[in-house]
């Protein structure tokens, strides 16, 4: 944790010429984009496991007519079919995963009091007029249209335009790949209610934004933005 405010505070430092005030929530963007290029090449992999998943249409289609009447027997034909093709139906999710220890980093790094037994000094910073260590709650205490109400207004807005834009691109993607159906409309096991929910992913960044403090918030913000822009140029 002391590490990991230490590089916030120099990170900060850099950009104060640049963004004033405001410089450890640039700090913060900054961060999570260096994340995200470390994660990038696994996303690239993803997509092209996508597109593997996409070309084993034609054999799958030929399990279908071998084992129609066997559910059973297809969903394990189809799974065999996979493991020898090396593609994984849950690939994709593995970015996601090696994201969630940096949201916690900051998650508590804005959460704790003190760090190292001292005053943990990254509270003080802020976004505009909301301090980064607060939540959306602790905005409203002061109203609405208060200073730290509007920065949450306008997050909550950015927020609204990435999930639809997201959205779009999520359904898109499981319209254009039915890779993970077996036969007779069945999914593969585990797969059902993923396939169901993830063109609804991106909403529930509202819910998260809304509970987790300021700092956090932006860390999902970013890294759902970085997501989008990124599903759409791979996934085109």
């Amino acid at each position: 944790m002391s590490v990991f405010a230490t590089l916030v505070e120099h990170l900060a430092d850099l950009l104060q010429p640049l963004f004033g005030a405001s410089a450890a929530a640039a700090a913060i963007v900054l961060f999570t984009a260096l994340v995200r290029l470390l994660v990038h090449p696994l996303s690239r992999a993803a997509a092209r496991g996508q597109k593997a998943r996409t070309a084993l249409q034609p054999k799958i289609a030929e399990l279908r007519k071998k084992h129609g009447k066997n559910p059973e027997k297809l969903q394990k034909a189809v799974l065999e079919l996979h493991a020898e093709e090396k593609v994984s139906p849950l690939a994709g999710c593995l970015p996601g995963m090696l994201q969630i220890p940096a949201f916690f980093l900051l998650y508590h790094l804005f959460s704790s009091d003190t760090i190292g037994g001292e005053a943990n000094g990254l509270l003080g910073h802020r976004l505009f007029a909301a301090p980064l260590g607060e939540r959306w709650a602790d905005a409203l205490q002061g109203g609405v249209l208060s200073g730290a109400g509007l920065v949450y207004a306008g997050l909550f807005v950015v927020v609204a335009f990435v999930a639809a834009f997201s959205y779009r691109i999520g359904k898109r993607m499981m319209a254009a790949n039915p890779a993970a159906q077996v036969g007779g409309g069945e999914q593969l096991p585990g797969l059902g209610a993923v396939t169901k929910v993830m063109p609804f992913m991106s909403f529930f960044t509202l819910v998260t934004v809304a509970v987790v403090p300021l700092a956090a918030a932006l860390y999902v913000v970013t890294s759902t933005a970085w997501s989008a822009v990124e599903r759409s140029v791979l996934y085109r």
